[in-house]
């Protein structure tokens, strides 16, 4: 990439399911160049998520799209001493690091910090685990659903109720954060490298993201807090913080935390100004005690109109509300677009989603489609210094494909 912040930055993203990979991703918006490393046949097994049962069925491989894009594709076999003297190569002259694989893993590779550090002092060496690098499971395996979602306690905290069945999480749901989690070590390195000139091993994993996604029920837990058990939704303690359901069955989320200022207004454009000065609900502790009461209530209101006549009338009041999105929203939300929320592929009228943070004055790469396997490998390697002999010879082994 020749524009960008990173304009001239290399990286290797040697990783997968999806947070490290996609933490390079959002250094290639910024106009990093990125090579992709992926094992030679199959690739990469992110590639086959779209395979898996019960996942949405498209002719784009939506899952590589997203976390692939505007990357050059390397099929390399780091199982072999020749893939693995390929990427040492590649380290040299490297600027950032990006693995996911378990510290036993990058032991029997040669991909260790301790062992690429010494081929480049400047080189930023990201790693991203499931558990964190010390400890007894250090290695063990993980994906956000667990490492992120059930260890944090989010899974079980989100539950509509003590005897509802835990919540699994969505794909990708804890990842994505995750991902901006391992960006921002980057950055911070590559700042402090600016000052000091040295490179650095930088880490980050799904279960410290998790508690720090959760952090302030569990900072209150840490703090010794009685907790009061969860209630189902009709019987929640705060009508103004719950969800209800319009006419046409879309839900509509309240978030109305001023409620002596909030409350009247949005009596007034529910039809309700009678309740304004109801005793029961004339005051914000009244208006809990009879919490379940008054839910009853707005549930009926609520169910008077569709989701959009609500939203026309609430928007502008100052009441902080927002519609439970449905993902068919998605391509109609203008708001979305305003925003560079959703962009374009470079290449076609398909929609991606952006990394999401912007710089002004630094406009982020338009994005390009993510590489087929080993799309790129003969010129990543001619700009390596390798022949045209050395690369057929790494091939006729089936080192790089």
């Amino acid at each position: 990439m020749e524009n960008g912040i990173f304009a001239g930055l290399k990286v290797i993203d040697c990783a997968s399911f999806i947070a490290a990979p996609a933490a390079a991703t959002v250094l290639s918006d910024f106009g990093a160049s990125v090579i992709k490393i992926e094992p030679p046949g199959s690739g990469d097994p992110y590639r086959h998520l779209p395979n898996l049962p019960g996942y949405p069925v498209s002719e784009h491989n939506y899952a590589w799209l997203l976390e692939s894009r505007n990357k050059q594709g390397l099929a390399l076999d780091l199982a072999t001493a020749q893939g693995r003297a390929v990427l040492h190569r590649l380290v040299a002259d490297a600027d950032v690091f990006i693995t996911n694989f378990p510290p036993a893993v990058r032991g029997r590779l040669g991909i260790t910090y301790a062992e690429l550090a010494p081929l480049n002092a400047r080189l930023i060496y990201a790693s991203f685990t499931g558990y964190g690098e010390a400890g007894e499971e250090a290695s063990k395996p993980g994906f956000d659903t667990n490492a992120w979602w059930a260890r944090s306690g989010m899974m079980d905290l989100v539950r509509d109720g003590e005897e509802a069945t835990p919540a699994r999480s969505l794909p990708g749901m804890g990842d994505h954060p995750c991902a901006m989690a391992l960006y921002g070590a980057i950055v911070t390195a590559l700042y402090r490298r600016e000052r000091t000139g040295k490179g650095a091993h930088v880490r980050s994993n799904l279960m410290a993201n998790g508690l720090w996604a959760n952090g302030t029920l569990a900072q209150a837990a840490l703090c010794g807090a009685r907790f009061q058990p969860r209630r189902p939704r009709e019987r929640a303690l705060n009508a103004m913080t719950n969800h209800y359901r319009c006419r046409d069955g879309r839900w509509i989320i309240l978030s109305l935390l001023s409620e002596e200022r909030q409350w009247p207004v949005l009596a007034r454009c529910l039809g309700l100004e009678a309740l304004i000065d109801e005793p029961r609900f004339a005051t914000k502790a009244e208006r809990h005690n009879h919490s379940v009461e008054l839910i009853e209530i707005l549930d009926k209101a609520f169910a008077t109109k569709d989701l959009a006549q609500w939203r026309t009338i609430l928007d502008g009041t100052g009441l902080i509300f927002g519609a439970v999105g449905l993902l068919g929203d998605l391509k109609d939300d203008k708001q979305m677009r305003d925003n560079d929320v959703l962009i374009p592929f470079a290449d076609s009228d398909t929609l991606t989603i952006a990394s999401p943070i912007w710089i002004d004055g630094d406009a982020k790469a338009a994005p390009r489609r993510p590489p087929g396997i080993g799309e790129h490998s003969d010129a990543i390697l001619r700009a390596a210094g390798y022949g045209e002999a050395e690369i057929a010879a790494l091939r006729d082994a089936g080192v790089i494909a």
